[in-house]
C-alpha cells in the first residue's frame, strides 16, 4: 500500500509561528460550517476565522461576518453572471499565505476545485465533503504526493478510523469496517417505501445534517460513497472495506488487524467531535462533547448489511472498482437524482435506479485529468434530468 499521509503515521500540522491556527473554511453555512464556527468560538485561543465562503446565504454570512470580524468574507453565488470572477476569489482564499488549514464542507462536486487547489499551494485539509475523494480521488492524491499535503476526516467514520489506525503499522491491518445507523427506514416495509415523503426522508433518527446527506444516509449511498472515500484516504483495496449497520450510532466505525483484534471508536453522535480532531490535531481539545454513557446505553447492535433494501452501496462499490470517471458519474448522477426527489419531481425510490441507468449508459475515461472529471459530472447531470423529464411525460399520457 501506499502511504498517504492521513492515514496510519500521521504528521503534525506544520509548525506556525502564530499561537492560533488560521482557518479558511468552505461552505461556512452548512451544517458543518456551522459547527466550525461554534467551536472556533469556543476555543478562541485555539483558532481563528481567516476566510469565510458560502455559497447562496447571504444572512448566515452576514451573520458569521458580525461574530468573526477579523474575516474575511465571500459570498459565491452559484449561478453569477460573473462565476470565473468568484471562481477566482475562491482560489486566492485558500492559497492566501496566512492560511494553515482549509476546510472543505462545501456542497458536493462545488468542493473539488477550491480542494484541488489548496493542496496545491501545500495547504492541509480538513476534509468534510466526500465527493472530492469519489469524483477525483487520484487526482487529489497526486497533489497530497506533489506538494506534501495532508488530508484530515471530518466524515465521522473516517475520522474514526484515522484514530483507530494511529500508531499501527501497513501489514498489520486486515480490513476497515464502516458503521452506519440505516437511517429512517431500517424496519419499514420495502412495499411501503414507494410512498415515502420528502419530510420522512428527512427524519433522521440519529444525526442532524443537511438535507442532501440525509437522504443519501435514507438510501446508504453515503456508506456507497464512503467506501469510495476510505480507498483514497486509507490506500486500502475494495475488497477490505465493509460495511455493517449500527443503528446507535455510537461505534463510528472499526479497524480489523491481522491478528484478530479489532479497534472501535465510539462516541455521541455529534459532529462537533471529528471536526475538533480534524482542527486540534494532533492534539485533543478539551470536553468538546460528553462521552457517551455505556451503561445508560445497555446495549450497541450490528446487524448485517441488506443488500435488498440498500442496493446503493454495493452500486457504488462497483462504481470505485471500475475507476477512471465512473465514480465521477455515480456522485454526480446521485446529487442531480437527490435534488429531485427534494423538489418533488421524483420518488424516493427512483434515486437509486436513475443512478444505476447513468451507470449502465456512461462511457466513462480511463485517464482521470480534472477535464475528463468535469464533463462525466456534466453528463450525468444531463442523463438524469433527460430522463426524469422523459418519464414525466411517460407518466402524463398514462390513464388516471
Amino acid at each position: 500500500m501506499t502511504q498517504v499521509h492521513s492515514a496510519f503515521q500521521p504528521k503534525e500540522m506544520r509548525s506556525s509561528r502564530r499561537s492560533t491556527r488560521r482557518l479558511a473554511l468552505l461552505g461556512a453555512t452548512g451544517s458543518i460550517g456551522r459547527q466550525v464556527c461554534d467551536l472556533v468560538e469556543r476555543f478562541p485561543d485555539r483558532f481563528t476565522l481567516h476566510a469565510v465562503i458560502a455559497g447562496s446565504d447571504a444572512a448566515g454570512l452576514q451573520a458569521i461576518a458580525r461574530r468573526h470580524p477579523e474575516a474575511h468574507v465571500l459570498l459565491a453565488h452559484p449561478g453569477d453572471a460573473d462565476a470565473s470572477r468568484a471562481a477566482r476569489a475562491i482560489d486566492e482564499a485558500v492559497r492566501d499565505p496566512e492560511v494553515d488549514l482549509v476546510i472543505v464542507a462545501a456542497a458536493g462536486s462545488a468542493a473539488l476545485a477550491p480542494t484541488l487547489a489548496a493542496l496545491e499551494a501545500g495547504k492541509d485539509i480538513a476534509l468534510a465533503t466526500k465527493e472530492v475523494l469519489v469524483m477525483a480521488g487520484e487526482l487529489v492524491r497526486e497533489r497530497m504526493r506533489k506538494h506534501g499535503s495532508q488530508i484530515f476526516p471530518i466524515d465521522s467514520e473516517h475520522s474514526a478510523i484515522w484514530q483507530c489506525l494511529w500508531g499501527e503499522k501497513e501489514h498489520g491491518i486486515r480490513r476497515l469496517i464502516l458503521t452506519g445507523s440505516g437511517g429512517p427506514f431500517l424496519r419499514r416495509p420495502l412495499e411501503t417505501l414507494e410512498s415515502v415523503t420528502i419530510a420522512e426522508a428527512l427524519t433522521h433518527p440519529r444525526w442532524k445534517m443537511g438535507p442532501k446527506i440525509t437522504v443519501d444516509s435514507a438510501t446508504m449511498m453515503n456508506k456507497g460513497l464512503e467506501i469510495i472515500e476510505a480507498h483514497f484516504l486509507f490506500d486500502v483495496p475494495y475488497a477490505g472495506i465493509d460495511v455493517v449497520v449500527h443503528p446507535q450510532s455510537v461505534v463510528h466505525s472499526m479497524v480489523e488487524f491481522v491478528d484478530g483484534s479489532i479497534k472501535a471508536q465510539l462516541g455521541v453522535p455529534d459532529m462537533h467531535l471529528p471536526i475538533a480532531i480534524a482542527l486540534s490535531f494532533p492534539d485533543r481539545l478539551d470536553s468538546v462533547a460528553p462521552a457517551p454513557d455505556l451503561a445508560a446505553l445497555g446495549q450497541l447492535s450490528f446487524e448485517a448489511l441488506d443488500a435488498l433494501r440498500y442496493p446503493a452501496v454495493a452500486l457504488a462499490r462497483e462504481a470505485g472498482e471500475r475507476g477512471g470517471t465512473t465514480p465521477a458519474v455515480l456522485n454526480a448522477a446521485n446529487e442531480e437524482a437527490v435534488a429531485l426527489f427534494l423538489k418533488g419531481q421524483r420518488r424516493f425510490v427512483d434515486i437509486v435506479p436513475s443512478v444505476a441507468r447513468a451507470l449502465e449508459a456512461a462511457q466513462p475515461a480511463r485517464d482521470l485529468t480534472l477535464e475528463a472529471v468535469i464533463a462525466a459530472d456534466r453528463w450525468a447531470r444531463a442523463h438524469v434530468r433527460a430522463s426524469a423529464e422523459g418519464s414525466g411525460r411517460l407518466r402524463s399520457k398514462l390513464p388516471a
